[in-house]
């Protein structure tokens, strides 16, 4: 056994801990970890063990357990979806919305290729005004000036804050930030019943000829609000693989598309904000998707990559935070065992909001939802919990059953792949899927992230990486 090395005078800890685990009698099996994770940020420790038993013996064919890593431990992927907490694992993810989108518009995955011929649009639904912003009126040539008397560039951090943050509606705000999701479900009902109508069915008869499926991605503007990009799309009685009746047109969808969002709405009631009434804003782009490529204005690839693209970004990148304020003793509510809660001092933050390094109106939207959900009226909302989300509690990206593929099918798929490639390296015979079974296995939860000693050999796989997906985009072998 090697002599082990003096590491005291090392100062940095990261090449401390790195220079220890080089040291360890498997260093390559700490490496080897470290590269499946593909440079996930935040992998989960586990420890505990699996074994792969044949199932008419019983003898086992396998035996993992954690006692026999170098480090006592098993890192797996974070799986979160947002490119703020792990660029890995979102990327993956954004991957299976992207594979989702696609195959629900020109087939594939299960999905009948005959669904391209289908009338199909791209709609974005945005969020009403409760009080001017900096903006770039126009865009392009066209652009003027913002209502302040500046021409605003692209990056210039004013744009989506208030002109006068004294009159800005920040109840408003935030309470249609908390009941997008619902004004979402009452505009897919009311589109229903305008289709029916158009076409000359009752609302009971419309699936017997025609189904509406949708997948939607929510989106946070530069205001702090959520806007909704949704894929809508004609079938027939029996889904995808029916065409819809000759009447059910693309200019039909598009048409009631318009109508409904123009005037759907849902009313709220309160003693402190009065009765407020929610719609979508003025800005509606209803548009078909038209083609697979060959010159296509909106093909099936464009939508379906601007829809993975926004289903990996939260609130954060309008300008707030990315992880919850409230204080998690007290769950938010001030107050823990009969009196104020100790660790907030009943404040039920768990950050201080005037500490927040985030633009006054991301602090604000952020306070009100505090605010709010001190209200009884507003208990239900559970504002609190969803302030880093500006309000906001709804899924990012949703889908109707019979658009698509799932996110459950697609990660099915990889996990059988990877199955395969487990069994071929155990040298375990593809005839003998029958005859083997896992029956034993228990995990317990040790830990979030790596060592620093680990985080730099993370470090170097996602450089390397990074590296690879910058070559391949260029097209070029550079060796």
């Amino acid at each position: 056994m090697p002599e082990t090395l003096d590491l005291t005078h090392v100062a940095n800890p990261a090449v401390r801990d790195l220079l220890q685990l080089v040291q360890l009698d498997d260093f390559n099996r700490v490496q080897a970890q470290v590269e499946y994770l593909a440079g996930c940020s935040k992998p989960i420790q586990l420890t505990g063990y699996s074994a792969t038993l044949n199932a008419a013996t019983g003898e086992a064919l396998h035996v993992f357990n954690t006692d026999d890593e170098p480090t006592g431990r098993l890192l797996v992927s974070c799986g979160n979806r947002r490119a703020s907490r792990c660029a890995t694992c979102s990327r993956v993810y954004s991957g299976d919305i992207f594979q989702l989108i696609r195959a629900g518009l020109s087939g594939g995955k299960e999905i009948s290729e005959t669904v391209r011929t289908h009338p199909r649009v791209f709609a974005t639904l945005t969020a009403p005004s409760f009080g001017p912003v900096h903006n770039r009126p126009g865009g392009g040539s066209k652009r003027r000036a913002c209502r302040c008397g500046d021409w605003h560039m692209k990056d210039d951090p004013a744009l989506g804050m208030p002109l006068d943050p004294t009159t800005y509606d920040y109840a408003g705000a935030v309470l249609w930030n908390a009941h997008a999701s619902a004004l979402w479900a009452r505009f897919t009902t009311y589109l229903r019943r305008e289709i029916a109508a158009q076409l000359g069915f009752s609302q009971r008869a419309l699936p017997e000829a025609l189904r509406i499926s949708f997948a939607k991605v929510a989106e946070y503007q530069k205001r702090g609000l959520v806007h909704y990009h949704a894929v809508i799309r004609f079938d027939g009685p029996d889904g995808h693989t029916t065409p819809p009746p000759p009447s059910a047109t693309v200019g039909l969808l598009i048409d009631a598309v318009r109508k409904v969002a123009s005037r759907v709405s849902l009313t709220i009631d309160g003693d402190a904000v009065g009765e407020r009434e929610f719609v979508w804003g003025r800005q509606i782009d209803v548009r078909e998707v038209s083609g697979i490529g060959n010159g296509a204005e909106l093909t099936d690839e464009a939508v379906a990559a601007y829809v993975a693209k926004y289903a990996t970004k939260g609130a954060e990148d309008s300008g707030t935070v990315d992880s919850p304020v409230f204080c998690t003793m007290c769950q938010g509510r001030g107050r823990r065992g009969g009196g104020d809660c100790l660790t907030c001092y009943g404040t039920g933050e768990g950050v201080r909001l005037r500490f927040l390094v985030v633009a006054q109106h991301m602090r604000q939207m952020v306070r009100t939802s505090f605010e709010l959900g001190r209200l009884a009226e507003f208990d239900h909302l559970k504002l609190w919990k969803w302030a880093h989300m500006l309000g906001f509690r709804g899924h990012f990206s949703t889908k109707s059953r019979r658009y698509s593929t799932t996110l459950g099918a697609l990660r099915d798929v990889r996990r059988a792949w990877r199955l395969a490639k487990a069994r071929a390296h155990l040298g375990l015979s593809e005839d003998d899927t029958d005859t083997t079974l896992v029956t034993e296995s228990a995990w317990a939860f040790l830990g979030v992230g790596y060592s620093p000693g680990e985080e730099l050999l993370a470090a170097q796989v996602r450089h390397d990486r990074a590296w690879a997906r910058k070559l391949r985009a260029e097209g070029g072998d550079h060796g």
